[in-house]
């Protein structure tokens, strides 16, 4: 399947051929998480913010938060914040039926997105969100992060394939 220029596949399943799926879609808006049992193409625009991607092949389920901000105090329970976001995320996926042992994760955006010159919030949230998954244990299989462009990521619950595209 070719994809259109610009687009990056990162596929859990890269060795065996793509198995066509019904996938329902739906797009994750900032400060949101989705998860589900059943096959979804989830849409969803990065820029400073950072998804992280998580799935459990074996039972299907998968799902991504949209986080915003790094931990800040009294936020840190916030779905806006990657603390919170990641915490809810795994609870919602083995709430849903995955296992955390088998969780495997990707993890996009966080790019400077400003010409500040002082730490810039993108990169801190790609940092804080790989330091939560070493925290959880949940290994990280691919990566499309830091930069100074902003990206469009697909991410397919069910088999954990996701589609990027550099804005």
């Amino acid at each position: 399947m070719q994809q259109p220029p610009g687009t990056i596949v990162m596929s859990a399943l890269a060795s065996r051929p793509e198995p066509q799926v019904a996938r329902s879609t739906a797009f994750l808006h900032a400060g949101r998480i989705f998860v589900s049992s059943t096959p979804h193409a989830v849409t969803t625009i990065l820029g400073s913010c950072v998804a992280v991607c998580l799935w459990d092949e074996s039972s299907g389920v998968g799902g991504l938060n949209h986080f915003l901000l790094p931990d800040i105090g009294g936020m840190e329970d916030s779905p806006k914040c990657c603390t919170g976001a990641t915490r809810m995320l795994i609870e919602q996926l083995c709430a849903a039926g995955a296992r955390k042992v088998r969780l495997r994760a990707k993890v996009f955006g966080g790019s400077a997105m400003t010409d500040s010159r002082q730490d810039p919030l993108g990169p801190k949230n790609a940092t804080l969100a790989f330091e939560q998954l070493a925290a959880w244990g949940i290994p990280v299989v691919a990566q499309d992060v830091r930069g100074t462009r902003g990206r469009k990521l697909i991410f397919h619950t069910d088999d954990g394939t996701a589609l990027v595209k550099l804005l």
